[in-house]
């Protein structure tokens, strides 16, 4: 069969590039000659104090993290992703400005893999924008892995697309492409993403300082605060595993982006036992359980609602019943409240002014309405509807009331993210006791 993958892959590079990397190299040579200067003008003798207490001696703008894991041991120098100077996250080849302490990170610390990963977002950024074509918006590192979102304007993307992205990674990795940090003037970078639509609006909307950092990997430069790892030659397995279509900065009403997902580990090993993992979690999904063993499923005529078969109303009901038996065990008193309320009340409680947008609102006689997303406002309107005696207090009420939230149809997934649904939700009313004397005591019969 053949592959039309390279059909659709760009057959020239987009001419941003060059014109974003020439601004960028006059910049570059500016700062190192800046960096030149301090070095032979402004350098002292500084202290780097390690995570064992031991000081060693250093020279400000010269002696960097990295010479220093060296000259403890290569293997330490090897396995760092980076350093963390003063508590803040530091590139390992930036020299030192002055005294400080100094720790080196591994791929075991959850800052390191974020760093990790944030540099190997870089390179799938630098894959797309060579494959695609078009607009890099976010790269963040998550909680398992990174993405990457880029406007492409009129066409999506494919999983088929997958290898070709993946063989673009490895070719960045194998030619170890340094990162490089450069701090540069708002207005310039703006110049230099004026290509780009999105990096202007984080410039403009998101960079309250007259200066911000870039970073650049091979021909990729990118709005970043860093750090990063050495070099791409760092990341040794990197595999692209999803892809998805989102909104920029999640509002509905702008633009549709193009989100691919990655993850990367430091030797194949590590690679190999994560997609065992996945497959067992493939395996485990409750969205394929549920399918096979006809407890639920979803409609697209009622997205993000889930539709509960006998078996699964039966499992639901029982958990249903087991919660009850606790809320009882532990004097909760269950209660049952309205699914529609006046805005009003969302005002009173701020709800309205911050979650508003997350909310299925609608009109009725020139009033307007919406169903609860939450019960606190609509249990402080039962406990408020009469006055109260201390003597009531604690007051625990529980409700299986259903739920709604307008969650955007991109977010949806399974059991886990949903639009309409119940919790075991309870709210705990009770008073602050104040100790009396027997002087004030008459005064307070209650």
């Amino acid at each position: 069969m053949y592959d039309f993958t390279s059909l659709l892959q760009l057959q020239c590079e987009p001419s941003f590039i060059e014109d974003r990397l020439k601004l960028y190299e006059t910049l570059k040579k500016e700062h190192d000659a800046l960096l030149a200067y301090r070095a032979a003008n402004e350098t002292k003798p500084i202290k780097i104090t390690l995570t064992d207490g031991k000081i060693v001696n250093g020279e400000s703008w010269k002696t960097t993290p990295y010479q220093l894991a060296v000259g403890i041991s290569q293997g330490l120098a090897s396995n760092a992703i980076i350093a963390k100077v003063n508590g803040e996250l530091w590139d390992l080849d930036r020299p030192l400005e002055g005294d400080c302490t100094l720790e080196l990170l591994t791929f075991d610390d959850e800052e390191a893999q974020a760093v990790y990963w944030h540099s190997s977002a870089h390179i799938l950024g630098e894959a797309m924008e060579g494959f695609y074509g078009g607009c890099l918006c976010y790269g963040p590192p998550i909680e398992n892995g990174f993405y990457y979102d880029m406007y492409i304007e009129d066409r999506g993307v494919s999983s088929t697309e997958f290898p070709a992205l993946e063989n673009r990674c490895k070719n960045i990795i194998k030619e170890k492409q340094p990162f490089e940090r450069l701090e540069v003037k708002k207005e310039i970078l703006l110049d230099m993403f004026k290509y780009n639509k999105f990096k202007c609006r984080i410039l403009n909307e998101k960079v309250n300082t007259p200066t911000t950092t870039v970073y650049r990997c091979g021909p990729l430069i990118d709005l970043c605060r860093g750090p990063h790892v050495r070099h791409t030659g760092k990341i040794k397995a990197l595999k692209i595993f999803k892809n998805s279509s989102t909104y920029w900065e999640g509002k509905a009403d702008m633009e549709t982006l193009q989100r691919i997902y990655g993850i990367s580990f430091p030797d194949n090993k590590m690679m190999k036992e994560w997609e065992k993992f996945q497959e067992e979690a493939r395996n485990r999904d409750h969205r394929k359980i549920g399918k096979e063993q006809e407890l639920f499923f979803f409609h697209d005529l009622s997205p993000g609602s889930c539709f509960f078969l006998p078996r699964g109303a039966f499992l639901y009901n029982t958990l249903t019943d087991f919660i009850r038996e606790e809320y009882h065990r532990r004097n909760f008193t269950e209660v049952v409240s309205p699914n529609i309320f006046n805005s009003k009340l969302w005002e009173t409680s701020g709800h309205w002014q911050h979650y508003s947008e997350n909310m299925f609102s609608f009109e009725i006689e020139k009033e307007t309405f919406a169903l609860k997303p939450m019960n606190c406002p609509g249990h402080c309107l039962m406990f408020a509807h009469r006055p109260r005696s201390w003597r009531e207090m604690p007051l625990r009420l529980a409700d299986f009331g259903v739920l709604h939230r307008n969650e955007l149809s991109g977010t949806l997934s399974g059991l886990t993210r949903v639009r309409r649904f119940q919790q075991d939700d309870a709210h705990i009313f009770s008073v602050t006791f104040v100790k009396l004397c027997k002087s004030d005591a008459k005064y307070y019969p209650e």
